[in-house]
């Protein structure tokens, strides 16, 4: 009898379309979910019957009570190698295997890029006024040259940010809290001493910072008043880092020049939420990992993680 994999939140259905899924064909029967399951009821009902879940990046918690309510679930595969919403000690009690796949910090620097740029040059509204036939040229572009570019943490994706923005011709500074001279050097950018400095200096600044305790909640109320008014953020890193309200209210105010975010407190966003009609922000549905290079390594990755695991030899274990 096949075992039952089901892969979560394949919005584009295409799981089984990036990946060779026949070297497991025999012996698992896949099921791609195109909705977005967001409560524990739903979740439980839905996976019962699964004995493999596939699941995107930290979309879905996976906590012990909903565990609990999976009895037939023997592997878990998160895409990527790290994970924060699945609790690993519960997995391991009721013998369920976790693993996760290969992963690639390119698509989240292209698209910082892509929400920076467009801010930058008001794609949007100028690409609407020329497809409604409106006025032509309505927006004046923001400049990247010369202009200072302030980056909040500088690890693998926030380097390669800055480097992008050294090739621009700006001044890249970045700051977190244990950003080295070192390092920084390493980039070629300057490090500074303090966010509060690198908000209120940089013409550009975007969020590079993982989750956690010290991070949520980095850049709140306080810290966007620092901004400039001609300044725009970015955020492509963790919702909770960057205040929403307080986002928000900067934006209906017009006390920064707009915003770039890809990342929600919710998601999906409901269809009501201020943040899909909020002036001056450019908004993208977590589109940072969303390229087909990075989907082939994640179902690619997690074809290798349940051939391993009927193996007897699962590989990139995690917990």
């Amino acid at each position: 009898m096949r075992l039952r994999c089901a892969v979560l939140d394949d919005y584009q259905g295409v799981a089984t379309e990036v990946a060779d899924w026949s070297p497991v064909a025999d012996d698992v029967e896949v099921v791609g979910f195109g909705e977005h399951l967001a409560d524990e009821d739903a979740l439980a009902a839905a996976l019962a019957d699964f004995d493999i879940v596939v699941t995107l990046r930290e979309r879905v918690p996976f906590p012990a009570s909903l565990l609990a309510r999976l009895p037939r679930l023997k592997l878990l595969i998160a895409s990527g190698m790290r994970n924060t919403v699945i609790d690993y000690a519960a997995a391991e009690a009721r013998g369920v295997t976790v693993c996760g796949t290969p992963s690639s910090s390119t698509p989240p620097v292209e698209l910082t890029w892509a929400l920076l740029l467009g801010l930058a040059r008001g794609l949007v509204e100028e690409n609407g006024a020329l497809r409604a036939g409106g006025s032509w040229q309505s927006t004046v572009g923001a400049d990247l040259h010369g202009r200072r570019l302030g980056l909040l943490g500088l690890g693998k994706i926030g380097g390669r940010v800055a480097r992008v923005g050294l090739a621009f011709g700006m001044r890249v500074g970045a700051w977190s809290r244990n950003l080295t001279e070192e390092r920084a050097a390493e980039v070629g950018v300057e490090r500074v001493d303090s966010k509060e400095e690198l908000l209120a200096s940089s013409d550009f600044v975007s969020v590079h910072l993982a989750l956690g305790e010290r991070t949520r909640g980095l850049v709140g109320a306080a810290e966007l008043a620092l901004l400039k008014p001609t300044a725009y953020l970015v955020n492509t890193s963790r919702a909770a880092i960057v205040d929403q309200d307080a986002l928000l209210a900067a934006l209906r105010e017009g006390r920064i020049a707009g915003a770039g975010v890809d990342v929600f407190d919710v998601e999906p966003l409901p269809a009501d939420h201020p943040m899909r009609t909020a002036p001056r922000l450019l908004a993208t549905p977590h589109l940072g990992y969303v390229s087909r290079a990075n989907y082939e390594a994640y179902y690619g990755g997690a074809v290798e993680d349940i051939r391993a695991f009927l193996a007897g030899r699962p590989v990139r274990l995690l917990g």
